[in-house]
């Protein structure tokens, strides 16, 4: 499936090591660049803020490419119905969040923009977003304070890295689990392939 990447310098417009994971497990060895564009929506909804956030890493990066450089940028949200959690800073504000989440559902949205930059400038691209459902298990307020002062959900979307501790509290998911990683490895092939396809019929 990513064969037909190769002819792609494969950048990637964020700092997060386990995006950089996911797409070595693809086979792709990406090359780290992470945009320092100031992140801001005006959109409501969850999936297309994620849209609008990626499509701005994306462009910041492609910016400073040259020809023959496909960029993928990304953003990952956690939502409780109509609010939006972020990452939480604090262990306090951590705290707050997984008592929010426990013995609950909610999505994790990813927005992805993958740019294929052709030279003077241009660009071909696409932009889309992946929803997961989470079920969390019901937490102790011990449970969620010693979860919460560990230093994990600090720099994670909604508190938590499913991939880490918290996969103890995960009942299960319906959806790509790799989105809720940070980056839907699935569609993101599905996705280049006809970006690639689309390209070569111009």
């Amino acid at each position: 499936m990513t064969d037909n990447w190769m002819g792609f310098h494969v950048v990637l417009a964020s700092a997060s090591p386990r995006r950089k994971e996911l797409l070595a497990q693809l086979g792709i060895e990406a090359d780290i660049r992470p945009s320092h564009v100031e992140e801001e929506s005006w959109e409501k909804k969850p999936d297309q803020i994620v849209m609008e956030l990626s499509r701005q890493k994306a462009e910041d990066v492609a910016a400073g490419c040259c020809e023959g450089t496909m960029v993928i940028g990304a953003d990952t949200v956690v939502a409780l119905g109509n609010e939006v959690l972020g990452k939480p800073g604090t262990p306090m504000r951590a705290y707050e969040m997984i008592e929010m989440l426990q013995g609950r559902s909610h999505q994790v949205f990813t927005g992805v923009t993958v740019l294929l930059c052709l030279g003077r400038g241009k660009c071909h691209g696409i932009t889309f977003a992946e929803r997961t459902d989470v079920h969390v298990y019901p937490m102790t307020a011990e449970e969620i304070a010693a979860y919460a002062a560990c230093g994990e959900p600090l720099d994670k979307a909604g508190a938590y890295g499913i991939q880490g501790r918290f996969a103890a509290y995960i009942q299960g998911i319906a959806g790509d689990y790799s989105n809720v990683v940070g980056l839907p490895l699935g569609r993101l092939c599905q996705e280049v392939k006809r970006l690639l396809e689309d390209r070569e019929d111009d």
